[in-house]
């Protein structure tokens, strides 16, 4: 069965605005794999909602085993027009988390997207943070001088709510050096709205590129310590998304016909011990799915898709369990209501 789109003017042209975001960055990483790698362009794979009658999505995955550690750019878009019981009418996105091989190459993340609502006004949800393993000043400068130029008067909201969503309290951390993020945003102008989404994506996707661009050409020389220090950023990254990312939980609590893909932001290895470690600064009950996240991942640390299919399941049941565990996971200045969006009113 065919994959089937909402019905709605203003989803359908999201749609074809995130379809369009995801080209012009695949084309681009496509394009860096055949200068600087081994010329193996991204593969798609498609996922369907309930057979297609829900919609689904599309995501690019990296197969440049050389260039990139872990890859992907998704779409997707699930809807329930012949739902009325429903308060979502559709949710159409791009998020996509790129973590390059070499850790002088930053990672980084974009997630963009629009939600209908019945019964209140639509809005944006607009993010972006550049991830090092190995700090780079000059890069931090460039993506937030982009990001600046991108949202204007924006800027300075975006920032705060971002460097908020991205802490790590129990480690007295933050993920990332550089972050954007725009919860229930929409303006009375909606085609500025989406002028505005479209502009940004495609002006943070190429700062991005750039910033790829200008450190493969450097050649800087990878020592053991830069991978060591490679292993323990991607540690805290996926300690982020697993244990504080509320999107990759609503997602999770959603439904389970998209665990690959939900979970593609996650490195292909991780520092188990240093993981285990962490088990002991975290408040009750989250020491809990600490725990059964390292339980999940072999003595080796390697993230494959048979791992990531178990931390799905590890992070949705835990969070069936403990309800509570919720209220403790990250945000900006507002709390979005995406899973009970998804209920019967």
């Amino acid at each position: 069965m065919a994959m089937t789109m909402a019905t709605s003017k203003e989803a359908q042209e999201v749609y074809r605005q995130v379809r369009s975001l995801q080209k012009r960055f695949v084309d681009k990483l496509d394009t860096l794999s055949q200068v600087f790698g081994k010329n193996k362009k991204f593969q798609e794979v498609t996922w369907l909602r309930d057979e297609g009658l829900h919609g689904g999505g599309s995501r690019f995955e990296a197969r440049d085993k050389e260039l990139f550690n872990t890859a992907s750019v998704n779409v997707s878009q699930v809807h329930y027009d012949e739902n009325p019981e429903k308060n979502l009418k559709s949710a159409t996105a791009i998020s996509t988390i790129i973590h390059p091989n070499n850790p002088h190459l930053p990672s980084v993340h974009i997630h963009i997207s629009l939600t209908e609502l019945r019964n209140a006004p639509a809005y944006w949800r607009i993010m972006a943070d550049l991830n090092p393993s190995i700090v780079n000043k000059n890069d931090a400068k460039v993506f937030d001088t982009a990001l600046q130029t991108l949202s204007q008067k924006k800027y300075k909201l975006g920032v705060s709510q971002g460097d908020k969503y991205f802490t790590i309290p129990a480690l007295q951390k933050t993920r990332g050096i550089s972050h954007f993020y725009l919860e229930n945003y929409k303006t009375e102008n909606k085609e500025v709205d989406v002028d505005f989404a479209q502009s940004f994506g495609e002006g943070i996707i190429d700062t991005y590129i750039c910033i790829l661009e200008n450190a493969l050409e450097a050649k800087t020389v990878i020592s053991k310590e830069d991978k060591q220090k490679q292993l323990d950023y991607h540690t805290l990254y996926l300690f982020q998304v697993l244990t504080l990312d509320r999107g990759t939980t609503s997602g999770l609590l959603i439904h389970n016909q998209n665990d690959v893909g939900i979970m593609g932001s996650l490195p292909l290895h991780v520092n188990k011990i240093l993981l285990q470690s962490w088990k002991e600064k975290v408040v009750k009950p989250q020491d809990e799915l600490v725990q059964n996240i390292v339980n999940a991942i072999n003595e080796e640390g390697f993230i494959d898709t048979k791992t990531k299919e178990k931390l799905a399941q590890v992070v949705r049941q835990h969070y069936k369990k403990h309800k509570e565990a919720l209220s403790m996971q990250a945000s900006g200045n507002t709390v979005p209501s995406t899973v009970s969006n998804h209920k019967n009113t």
